[in-house]
């Protein structure tokens, strides 16, 4: 997925009234105002009153549901014939500004402040996951030296102090 692709899908979602909010590593590099690294996929996250909407306005342009072994309502992967991905990550906003993300069970969720960046990608401003909340989200799981170099070059843009996490590839 190259930067004139994430535009275009931008644009056409949001000239249709579906917002969304740039995630994963599109967003690292809106929120550093370049593209750092090519990107297999795009991810976002949508509220859920707009996948309908989305599901339609993708279809049109050749998306359809892939991976349907792991799709669940609330993550679902849209590709095209050119092998564009889209992880959609979809979001139930709460009384707090909150996006609840999945089953309210599982205590997984955007934080309100999570929900208020925004980038640049190809001169095109975008919403995006804040930089506290993208080195936050990148934590808890088995770490590569992609995370490692996303997550320190958002902390050196934006003042945000290194997670403990990824001091060991400091020294390797």
């Amino acid at each position: 997925m190259i930067a004139s692709d994430v535009v275009h899908i931008y644009e056409m979602l949001t000239a249709a009234g579906v917002p969304i909010w740039i995630d994963g590593g599109w967003c690292v590099d809106a929120l550093l105002g370049e593209q750092t690294r090519a990107h297999s996929d795009l991810d976002i996250a949508i509220e859920q009153k707009h996948v309908l909407k989305l599901r339609e306005l993708l279809a049109a342009q050749g998306y359809q549901e892939t991976k349907l072994e792991q799709a669940r309502p609330w993550n679902f992967v849209l590709a095209d014939a050119q092998a564009h991905e889209m992880d959609v990550h979809v979001i139930i906003l709460d009384d707090r500004g909150n996006g609840i993300y999945g089953p309210p069970a599982n205590g997984e969720m955007y934080p309100a402040a999570a929900l208020t960046g925004t980038g640049v990608i190809n001169r095109q401003a975008v919403r995006c996951i804040s930089p506290e909340w993208m080195v936050k989200f990148h934590s808890g799981y088995a770490l590569k030296e992609k995370d490692f170099r996303d997550v320190s070059a958002l902390c050196a843009k934006f003042a945000i102090a290194l997670p403990q996490e990824y001091e060991r590839f400091r020294t390797s």
